[in-house]
């Protein structure tokens, strides 16, 4: 059995939605409170899961089945669980992860219409049933977080044209993302001691005042947001 001596939260949202934004305020106000932070992302987060999350991210790729991508995002997770997640929380950091197991309920058990049974069944089979302490939904408009996450990566495409194009999910029609933001909610719904929906339509910095007031409780803060 794993010690998990540190505290496991993750943040969740659609893209474009200003998680990475987020992640990087709440690292710097965890930090700053002398607290342990590590900073991860799913897909990704170690050496075999950054190559799996180019092949799943760019858009190059064609023909994935939509078991084959659950299943190369549970690859992914399964390996980044066993070689950074757990040994930082047994050491008793705060782990902060971009993403984790509710993205793939919501975007292929939702978005590819695969639905949640077997995702959960992968996630106690491959993951050891690990849940965060608590995650961050971060809620807004489908239609303007996607556009949002289109004008970032074509921004990032011209200016760094070498980098691994990650406009695979962009691509996919509103009633996709319509249905997995339906799926993130429903996931609250039926989680609420874990999962904490956040407005995401504020401003960055009422967006992380928000997130801090509700992560207060969790992680003894000592909220300092103005």
């Amino acid at each position: 059995m794993v010690s998990r001596k540190g505290k496991f939260i993750t943040i969740e949202g659609l893209d474009g939605c200003g998680k990475s934004t987020q992640l990087a305020k709440l690292a710097d106000f965890l930090r700053a409170q002398r607290m342990d932070v590590l900073v991860t992302r799913e897909p990704g987060g170690t050496l075999i899961g950054d190559r799996i999350r180019a092949l799943l991210l760019d858009s190059a790729t064609s023909g994935l089945a939509p078991t084959a991508e659950m299943a190369l995002m549970f690859a992914a997770r399964a390996q980044h669980l066993e070689e950074l997640i757990l040994p930082a929380l047994a050491q008793g950091k705060i782990v902060l992860c971009d993403r984790f197991t509710d993205s793939t309920e919501a975007y292929q058990g939702a978005g590819r219409r695969l639905g949640s049974g077997p995702v959960l069944e992968l996630h106690r089979l491959l993951c050891g049933d690990i849940w965060p302490a608590a995650t961050v939904l971060m809620d807004t408009d489908a239609a303007l977080s996607v556009s949002r996450a289109r004008r970032r990566n074509r921004g990032r495409s011209s200016v760094h044209s070498e980098e691994p194009n990650e406009n695979r999910f962009e691509e996919e029609s509103r009633a996709f993302f319509e249905r997995v933001r339906a799926a993130y909610l429903e996931i609250a719904r039926r989680e609420p001691d874990r999962v904490i929906v956040i407005d995401a339509r504020g401003t960055p910095d009422a967006t992380h005042q928000a997130i801090v007031r509700a992560l207060e409780p969790r992680l003894n803060l000592r909220a300092k947001t103005g």
